[in-house]
């Protein structure tokens, strides 16, 4: 039987996603739209015998075409035609939220309302008569708490019962007063003449709204004059009439059905009070406890990555040490293998010198997780927009960044929500300077081998709060220079705080640390066999290793490679840095993936064998200085954002230029910087 195809759609901050994971549990993959770079997300449920697929589509205020986010849901609805959308409602905030409401019945799909955090509205002294909204809206509305568990079935069977019904014609709909829906009965008789096959696939009063709200979408798909014509004139009719544009007299149309509604079928049982979350507010929005709370939070962050990541960590070190001695053991003792060391040296080093970081990224993850789900992620952007404004931007540029701890690709694509161009632009340049989840597998090798345990939470602290400050610095310089222009006014919603549910948090914490893991299975694995060939080859003539213990012959045989000539030919222009050729080969294929840099050092210091990383560690202490370590995180955090994060920012900007820019400019920044800390740090 074929499944029942079901679109979730909602506001930014309505619970979609809890509810979303709440239906599909684990039973969900992450891909991306067709041609662009939205994440999508589907899942998969049974319900009573019924298979289920939801969809779900990224979170919008109203379905107008004026972003990508607000495209893409449209166009799903529209033309892959789900059985049932259901639209996520916050319940405490109906009024808001039932704007895209008035726009899904407007195109007379089969519709379900799901009014999640119905637990909060009780609080808030919120009752409702959903019987009578129900009729209203000519729709089941489903009481729902999403992180919580509660009404999953009946919202459930409520999918199944609208889909069984199928698509029926509403009986009352939307009407906007005389003039308006005389304007429209005029052009939709047209669009049903001229527009046939557009009027049976959209339905011909939707087609007539839109015309009427000049929507550009729409309009480009007109194909006679005739048509563009009759609603010009209507166009023209009501501006003169209204004496503003028909698109804000339907919007105030839209939210007089819906207030008007509200009144008849809502009342509030309790006078408004300050809840805990505007107790919360004072405090953590201050504004002068807000940035030292969020410093002190993520200080908090980065020390319980460091401490309770230590021990997993040590477990995964000793099962690849002990993977890494097996496979040694598998050949005589002394005897020379190409196999054993690509195997050992090559792989077991390459790619065990990243994943035994995994803890500490899933800590990192998780603790991102919790601050999102909690509602404190929106609170940060709040407190940072003072100074974001004082840089050219705003508090809502401030989102993709903090995205940008985890990833850069993804925070390049959330930039998005930015309606200015200047702004996005802005944002997209100087994101590569939060700290990604990359980043850390680096900072998690070199703050152990350099700094005592009571020092590694802050040091790191400080290596995220430097990318963070550049980022504002840079930011500002670009708002000045290459990117002028007039500030935006900043307008956020504040989601009300919620408690982050175990399994939402796991979900979320897993579907990141998954992606690090197929990085680390695919993409690291396979640049690790290349690294390792360019290592192990050309082999020096066996006179010159004559005499030489195992290591002078190893260090011989690095310098005689193809990456120890690279390294020997890059090493003039890094050594100010404090860089040797070792550590320069390790940068440049970084620029693949960050987590190379170590993978590169494994298997140049040839670490396959015992605990690689603790032996690492050693041999970079033994080698280098802690203003090194620290010179080597600096210019890491700063330069050459990796392949993908180059690759993302000229398809979201549309041009290799910005790329170029992006990559040149962050890497002479990176070397600046760098030069004047290690020359200051070293006369110190």
């Amino acid at each position: 039987m074929k499944p029942i195809v079901v679109a979730l759609v909602g506001n930014p901050n309505s619970g979609k996603s809890s509810l979303f994971n709440l239906i599909t549990g684990s039973h969900q993959h992450v891909g991306n739209y067709p041609g662009v770079t939205v994440e999508k997300k589907e899942g998969f449920c049974t319900h009573n015998g019924h298979e289920m697929r939801f969809v779900d589509l990224p979170g919008t205020y109203s379905l107008t075409a004026y972003s990508e986010e607000e495209i893409i849901a449209r166009r799903f609805v529209l033309d892959e035609r789900p059985d049932v959308v259901v639209d996520v409602v916050d319940a405490s905030n109906i009024e808001r939220n039932l704007y895209l409401g008035t726009q899904l019945i407007e195109m007379g799909v089969p519709l379900v309302f799901a009014f999640n955090m119905s637990d909060l509205a009780k609080r808030r002294g919120l009752v409702f008569d959903l019987d009578q909204l129900s009729r209203l809206l000519e729709a089941r509305i489903v009481p729902t708490v999403g992180n919580k568990g509660q009404g999953r079935e009946a919202l459930l069977d409520a999918v199944v019962e609208t889909a069984r019904e199928g698509r029926k014609p509403r009986v009352h709909g939307l009407h906007y007063g005389t003039e308006i829906e005389e304007q429209l009965a005029r052009v939709e008789a047209i669009v049903r003449t001229k527009e046939g096959d557009l009027a049976d696939k959209y339905g011909s009063r939707w087609v007539a709204l839109k015309l009427i709200e000049q929507d550009d979408e729409v309009v480009g798909k007109i194909q006679h004059q005739e048509v563009l014509d009759a609603a010009a004139k209507s166009v023209a009719y009501l501006r003169n009439i209204f004496r503003d544009e028909p698109e804000i007299v339907l919007a105030d149309r839209r939210y007089g059905f819906i207030s008007g509604a509200c009144q008849e079928t809502i009342k509030n049982t309790v006078e408004r009070r300050h809840d805990a979350s505007d107790v919360i507010d004072a405090v953590v929005t201050n504004r002068f406890l807000g940035l030292p709370i969020f410093l002190l939070l993520m200080y908090a962050v980065f020390w319980l990555t460091f401490t309770l990541g230590e021990f997993p960590m040590q477990v995964l070190e000793g099962l690849f040490g002990w993977l890494g001695t097996a496979l040694s053991g598998l050949w005589p003792a002394g005897s020379e293998s190409r196999l054993r060391s690509l195997l050992v040296e090559g792989i077991i080093a390459g790619v065990g010198g990243v994943v035994v970081f995994l803890p500490n990224i899933l800590l990192l993850f998780l603790a991102i997780a919790m601050l999102e789900d909690t509602g404190y992620m929106a609170r940060a952007a709040f407190v940072m927009d003072r100074i974001m404004h004082k840089i050219g931007l705003h508090g809502k540029s401030f989102i993709p960044m903090l995205i940008g701890f985890g990833c850069s690709v993804p925070a390049i694509m959330a930039t998005r929500i930015l309606e200015n161009q200047r702004n996005r632009l802005t944002t997209i340049m100087v994101i590569p300077l939060m700290s990604c989840g990359a980043r850390l597998t680096i900072y998690s090798l070199i703050i152990p081998a350099f700094f005592a345990p009571a020092w590694r939470g802050p040091v790191m602290w400080l290596v995220y709060l430097i990318g963070i400050l550049l980022a504002v610095i840079c930011a500002k310089v670009l708002r000045l220079t290459v990117f002028q222009g007039e500030t935006m006014p900043f307008v956020m919603e504040l989601p009300p705080y919620r408690m982050p549910t175990p399994r939402s948090v796991v979900i979320h914490m897993w579907q990141r640390g998954w992606m690090f893991l197929k990085k680390a299975g695919t993409v690291i694995l396979g640049i690790s066999v290349v690294l390792w060939f360019l290592a192990s080859f050309p082999k020096p003539a066996p006179e010159r290793l004559a005499g030489l213990d195992d290591e002078q012959a190893q260090q011989v045989s690095l310098e005689h490679s193809v990456i120890g000539r690279v390294g020997r030919f890059v090493e003039p222009a890094i050594r100010p840095l404090g860089f040797d050729w070792r550590i320069g080969t390790a940068l440049i294929g970084a620029t693949a993936a960050k987590e190379v840099f170590v993978s590169q050092l494994s298997i140049v210091y040839a670490t396959g064998s015992g605990d690689h990383a603790d032996l690492l560690r050693q041999k970079l202490q033994a080698n280098y200085t802690p203003l090194v370590g620290f010179c080597v995180m600096l210019f890491s955090l700063i330069a050459t954002p990796c392949v993908a994060t180059i690759a993302m920012t000229k398809q979201e900007t549309n041009s290799w230029r910005w790329a170029a820019f992006q990559f040149f400019g962050l890497t002479v920044l990176a070397y600046g910087i760098t030069l004047v800390v290690f020359q200051v740090g070293s006369r110190i």
